[in-house]
C-alpha cells in the first residue's frame, strides 16, 4: 500500500498510513512521524515532565506503530487516537513504573496544603482552548468540572486518584464523571 503523498499532510489519513506501516511501508512511518512527532512530544512531556525522556518515549512510540500496527482496528477509533494513545500509554506505564516522592521542607508542605484547601470547591475551568471541530463542540457541552477530570487524566496523564486530591473530589465521583463525559462525548461524537 502506498503512503500519502506529502501535499495532503494537512488532511493526513492516520489509518491509511498505519495500515501501510503493518504492510512494512517505511515512508509511511516516517510520514506519521514527521506530522504528528512534535504534537506527540509535547503530550509525553507534559505528562513525564523531562524532554529527554519524552524524546525516548517517543521512538519507542514509533518503534511500537511500526511492530504492532497491525493491531490497529479502524472500526474501534480513528487512526490518530490510536496513534496518541501509544504514546500516552507508554508515558504513564514509565511514570507508574518510576514512582519518585519529593520530600520537602515542613513549611513547603504546609504552604502547598494551605494552597490546596483554601481552593473554591467549585472547579474553574482550567484549561484554555478553543476549537472548531466536532469534539471541540463535545467538549464544551460538558461541565468545566467534567471537562477538567478529562483533560486532567488525557492530557495531563494523571491517574484518578491524583485527579480527586487535586480537585478535592471524591474518586468515585472522579471516576463516575470520567465515566459518564466518555460516554456524552461518544453519543455526541456518532
Amino acid at each position: 500500500m502506498d503512503a500519502v503523498k506529502e501535499d495532503t499532510l494537512t488532511t493526513l489519513d492516520h489509518a491509511t498510513l498505519i495500515a501501510a506501516c503493518a504492510g512494512g511501508d517505511h515512508q509511511a512511518l516516517r510520514q506519521l512521524y514527521d506530522h504528528e512527532g512534535a504534537r506527540l512530544l509535547g503530550v509525553v512531556q507534559r505528562i513525564v515532565g523531562d524532554r529527554a525522556l519524552a524524546e525516548d518515549i517517543i521512538h519507542d512510540t514509533f518503534v511500537r506503530v511500526w511492530t504492532r500496527a497491525h493491531t490497529f482496528d479502524a472500526t474501534r477509533g480513528s487512526g490518530k487516537t490510536w496513534l496518541f494513545s501509544v504514546a500516552r500509554h507508554l508515558a504513564l506505564n514509565h511514570i507508574r513504573g518510576h514512582q519518585r516522592e519529593i520530600s520537602v521542607d515542613e513549611q513547603t508542605a504546609e504552604a502547598l496544603d494551605a494552597e490546596r484547601t483554601s481552593a473554591p470547591a467549585e472547579a474553574l475551568d482550567h484549561f484554555a482552548w478553543h476549537g472548531r471541530g466536532e469534539l471541540d463542540r463535545c467538549l464544551a457541552a460538558l461541565d468545566a468540572d467534567r471537562r477538567n477530570c478529562l483533560f486532567h487524566a488525557y492530557v495531563d496523564g494523571f491517574s484518578h486518584q491524583e485527579i480527586a486530591t487535586r480537585m478535592d473530589r471524591p474518586l468515585g465521583t472522579v471516576k463516575a464523571w470520567i465515566k459518564r463525559s466518555l460516554q456524552s462525548l461518544r453519543e455526541c461524537l456518532s
